[in-house]
């Protein structure tokens, strides 16, 4: 069994490469799980099992999210506005 925990799921991508590599190694089971979800900037249909929140397709940092490495440390997630 394999549950794939990932801290945003955008356009698909790269958990969809990810879930093709590890369904080739036959597991009995595979389900992912994301905290955010942005299903509006989705460009390959991806199934995900469980969603902490679905959010907008705009860009957040904060909660181990960064931009340029910097934000990460922020202890909650926000839509990031550049000035």
């Amino acid at each position: 069994d394999v549950l794939i925990i990932e801290d945003i799921v955008d356009t698909g991508r790269t958990i969809s490469y990810l879930v093709k590599n590890l369904k080739t190694r036959n597991p009995k089971s595979l389900e992912v799980c994301t905290l955010l979800n942005k299903p509006a900037n989705r460009v390959v249909n991806v199934k995900i099992k469980y969603v902490g929140f679905v959010i907008p397709p705009e860009f957040v940092i904060g909660y181990g999210l960064d931009f340029a490495e910097d934000y990460r440390h922020i202890t909650e997630v926000r839509v990031f506005k550049e000035d």
